[in-house]
């Protein structure tokens, strides 16, 4: 027999603290049945910052519904000592994103895509992102870690995102980590 470890993280937002992640999963839900024709993307992502006795890593959830908002929530995580190795930083905050969205196992995923499923003819559609806080152009110190990070999202079947497109993790969960 397996020894599962039970994942017991809490949430918040601007409006909730302390959520359960039964609470953002319900969330998500009430966010996506308020419009079962629309173009959902559910999106993952982790960014840190090294402060003088710690690092903070904020992993965001957000579900957006193309050019009709979104719901999002942040998971925080303090590690107790400044992390200044980038490429440990770069890869434990793709282990954050990893280990949140392992949350969603096949059957609530399964709950997600049901939602928009009958309305697919009609344009709804359902995708789920990762998006990781490098980039690949040669200013950024980054690139050096594009292949490995963008694998191990593609491995989960997430769909990777890196600078420009990776807003989740490079913007909003950025500026919860000051």
């Amino acid at each position: 027999m397996t020894n599962l470890r039970v994942l017991d993280f809490t949430f918040q937002n601007l409006s909730q603290k302390s959520m359960t992640f039964e609470e953002v999963f319900s969330n998500i839900l009430h966010f996506m049945k308020k419009d079962p024709n629309g173009r959902y993307r559910l999106i993952f992502g982790t960014d840190s910052q090294v402060h003088t006795t710690y690092t903070r890593f904020i992993t965001g959830i957000v579900i957006q519904c193309e050019s009709k908002g979104a719901w999002a929530c942040i998971r925080k995580v303090i590690v107790p000592r400044k992390m200044k190795n980038l490429h440990e930083r770069i890869s434990y905050e793709t282990t954050l994103t990893e280990e949140v969205f392992s949350m969603f196992s096949e059957e609530k995923k399964e709950q997600l895509i049901n939602i928009v499923l009958p309305n697919i003819y009609k344009g709804a559609s359902f995708t789920i992102e990762g998006h990781v806080d490098i980039g690949s152009t040669s200013k950024n110190k980054t690139r050096i870690f594009v292949n490995e990070m963008v694998g191990r999202m593609e491995s989960l079947g997430i769909e990777p995102k890196i600078k420009p497109d990776s807003f989740v993790a490079s913007s909003y969960a950025n500026r919860f980590t000051k």
